[in-house]
């Protein structure tokens, strides 16, 4: 029985990352250590810079008010008067922006885009906004949110400050909104009175830089982020912030606060109109963002969309049963045998994450994937959770504590598949699951883990190059002998790495079908930079500061990191993810599960400073599908964007119903659309349909106040 030590593939999170706290230009280290078990040392690529955060500032502002015309309707013709009587209005939004460079493009996108919601983007400095764009040809009402930018939508051009929307558009709108009953939000608003009146007045304003200001939310804020915490604060840093007041008498209720000063409005205006407003800045790449932007575009749509929000926490443990190359706290490296955990190491393993479980209800459901190498295993231990008489305790706790963890197939003996034959490939994946029914460990055979991610497009071109960094050349250059092996074995899903552009999807939680075996979807990763080769927290430190302190191979922080700073920024990056609603696994190394003392280890140390900021905003669990789950769902969500442009979804306020047609047979989710097997998740209810061309589908709706 050989024991291979296994290598991570070089990881770069290509995906712009911010990190809470970390001033301007600074970049959250997404680039994983070595990835060879013969050399210490692989550079990673260049580290990923953090987008320029720019504070923005303050909006122009114009005096006066633009007068609402009481006779203005958007029902010009007998067909529109009948539907708006009915309520019938699509489920889709319109961004109403100043111009493609307008910052809160972005950060409505990202929400939209991260949800699977249909929408419309007008910029308004370009384009004219008439009665036709807002209500189609049978008077159904063509959005059921609106969604601005900022309250005025003023640029200058050249003389003088202007509205993208003149008075004429902006009465167009007001009367969409009012005859049709739609919501509208402003992302950034200033106080005063033009084009129309939020009830906001003057108080202070001014720049916030990287140290956040506190808030809080009103109750009537909480019951419209009710995903949030009670007492949450929701931190607000490099933004343009104005503190305003509310006017005595004015329809408004306080959403939002920093001490005295609003920062948030819902109001109604003078023609009944429900609006609300924030007054600060919230560009994309900022925790306020994520925390705020899926509230204030459910309010609008009034909880009723195309696409859904949940959050998710999952970590894989690639290489059980199998070495690891071991990175002393002196600096030497052991290769020859490495790290191989004990059964103590599986016992400690087992008891913190019961402990984390019962510590964190909101993740009571969490359970580690175990990545696993068979080679490694001793088929002759017995089944014991007390294995020190065994021939190999690992694999005797193993096989007692089978049902306690997700198991993946990580391929047998952990090759560089890159250029394996058929047969050695299909040997790989097979006795694999063979050894695992031997040892009484359920696994998911749609699922594949190949060693280094290899076999699929990224690899170094000399294959005795252990050092330099691998090439992605494609999916298009991936190994057919392994694409033919697995998909002849009922494989449906393979684990990618999002450091690697070709892993990367289109679309938010989705997956690539593989372009040489479209039965095949990539289904990617997240890296951490939890090092392959480290067991304790004195070696994480010594290899992180190695890479990211200032006598680093990439120096990036100023000062040596301590293991708790370093926790800090790991868990950072992660809660971005986790915020984001991404779905992806975090991957870890079975030397990192070590029981360094006290039934402690990195890999539960990283969870535990993840799930406490989760708990410190979220009130909404953390779901932890096993790994076939989340690839089916990654799979639903692709089939969801591929057919979201042909499918139109219409909202009978009368009837009370929603109404899905679409023009190619898809499927697709729909956030409280009461639709038979409809699931909960917070106070929403999230639907998955099967439609079909020329079959509509009509289900209650559960439209949120």
């Amino acid at each position: 029985m050989s024991l291979l030590r296994s290598r991570p593939l070089i990881v770069l999170v290509s995906m712009v990352l911010l990190v809470f706290g970390l001033a301007p230009g600074k970049s959250a280290a997404a680039v994983s250590g070595p990835k060879d078990s013969h050399a210490h040392g692989t550079p990673p690529r260049a580290p990923v810079q953090r987008p320029n955060v720019d504070k923005l500032g303050p909006l122009a502002t114009l005096k006066g008010t633009i007068p609402i015309k009481r006779s203005t309707s958007v029902a010009t013709s007998a067909a529109a008067t009948r539907a708006a009587a009915a309520d019938r209005v699509a489920l889709r939004a319109l961004i109403v922006a100043v111009a493609p460079d307008d910052w809160g493009v972005a950060t409505w996108k990202s929400v939209l885009d991260r949800v699977g919601a249909r929408y419309d983007i007008l910029y308004s400095r370009a384009q004219a906004l008439t009665a036709a764009d807002l209500v189609r040809p049978d008077g159904t009402g063509a959005y059921n949110a609106i969604l601005l930018t900022n309250n005025s939508l003023l640029y200058f051009d050249g003389s003088a400050y202007v509205s993208g929307l003149d008075a004429t558009e902006w009465n167009v709108l007001w009367a969409y909104e009012r005859d049709y009953g739609v919501r509208q939000v402003s992302l950034y608003t200033a106080y005063g009175t033009w084009p129309e009146d939020y009830c906001l007045r003057a108080g202070t304003e001014g720049g916030i830089g990287d140290t956040p200001i506190a808030t809080a939310l009103t109750a009537t804020g909480a019951n419209v982020f009710d995903y949030l915490k009670t007492g949450v604060n929701v931190p607000i840093s490099l933004s343009y912030v104005y503190r305003s007041t509310v006017a005595a008498g004015c329809a408004a209720d306080v959403i939002m606060t920093a001490g005295s000063d609003v920062l948030g409005v819902r109001s109604t205006s003078t023609d009944g109109r429900e609006r609300m407003a924030l007054t600060f800045t919230s560009n994309q790449y900022l925790p306020q963002a994520d925390l705020l932007t899926f509230g204030l575009f459910r309010w609008a749509s009034r909880g009723l969309f195309l696409g859904e929000q949940r959050h998710y926490l999952n970590a894989d443990v690639d290489d059980w049963f199998n070495s690891t190359d071991h990175l002393y706290a002196d600096g030497h490296l052991e290769t020859d045998p490495g790290y191989r955990l004990t059964s103590n190491d599986a016992a400690s393993t087992y008891t913190q994450q019961n402990s984390f479980r019962a510590a964190n209800p909101l993740a009571a459901a969490f359970k580690l994937n175990i990545a696993y190498n068979g080679d490694g295993a001793n088929p002759a231990a017995f089944s014991s959770c007390l294995a020190f008489l065994s021939p190999d305790p690992l694999t005797s706790y193993s096989r007692c504590r089978a049902s306690s963890f997700a198991w993946i197939n990580h391929t047998y003996s952990h090759p560089k598949m890159n250029f394996t034959d058929y047969a050695t490939s299909r040997a790989e994946i097979q006795d694999n699951l063979t050894r695992a029914a031997a040892l009484g460990l359920s696994v998911d055979p749609t699922v594949l883990k190949t060693g280094e991610y290899s076999g699929l497009g990224v690899y170094h071109p000399d294959p005795n190059n252990d050092i330099d960094p691998p090439t992605d050349f494609g999916l298009a250059s991936s190994n057919t002998n392994l694409l033919q092996a697995a998909a002849d074995l009922g494989v449906k899903y393979l684990h990618g790495n999002m450091s690697f552009g070709s892993h990367q999807p289109s679309c938010f939680n989705c997956g690539i079908r593989h372009p040489l075996e479209p039965s095949l979807m990539i289904v990617p990763d997240w890296p951490t930079n939890i090092a392959y080769h480290t067991t304790t927290p004195p070696e994480e430190t010594l290899f992180y500061n190695s890479y990211y302190g200032p006598g680093g191979k990439f120096p990036y922080w100023p000062v040596d990191q301590t293991y708790a700073q370093i926790l800090g920024h790991e868990s950072d990056v992660a809660m971005q993810h986790v915020m984001s609603g991404s779905v992806y696994t975090h991957t870890f190394h079975q030397g990192n599960l070590r029981n360094y003392g006290g039934n402690q280890s990195l890999v539960f140390d990283w969870l535990k400073a993840v799930m406490a900021k989760y708990n410190g905003y979220y009130k909404v669990p953390l779901l932890t599908p096993d790994w076939g789950t989340l690839a089916r769902y990654v799979e639903s969500r692709t089939e969801h964007f591929a057919g979201l442009a042909g499918v139109d979804a219409v909202h009978d306020r009368v009837a009370g119903t929603i109404t899905f047609e679409t023009t190619a047979a898809t499927t697709v989710f729909a956030t409280n659309a009461a639709a038979a097997g409809a699931t909960a998740y917070g106070t929403d209810t999230i639907a998955h349909l099967t439609l079909t061309p020329g079959t509509p589908v009509t289900v209650p709706a559960s439209v949120r106040p």
